[in-house]
């Protein structure tokens, strides 16, 4: 088997959340709320494995972090 090439090992394993379990790591969420959000293209970046039409949705537990993140606003005081 000397034509076979190793997996690269993952730096990082990722970690997956359900819509369920994005609401409980992001205060004041709705599972409701993100559907919404999600049919807008303003949530999260989100997966579907199982095809456009199918019932799984995943959301990739850094990027929630980093969508949260991306709406940080200032006061003016601090500005």
């Amino acid at each position: 088997m000397s034509n076979v090439t190793a997996l690269k090992p993952r730096t990082q394993e990722q970690t997956w959340l359900s819509p369920k379990h994005v609401c409980e790591r992001v205060p004041g969420m709705t599972v409701d709320n993100l559907k919404v959000l999600r049919a807008n293209g303003k949530g999260p970046v989100f997966y579907k494995p199982t095809g456009d039409h199918g019932k799984i949705t995943l959301y990739a537990a850094s990027e929630v972090d980093a969508w949260g993140a991306s709406g940080r606003r200032s006061t003016r005081e601090q500005s």
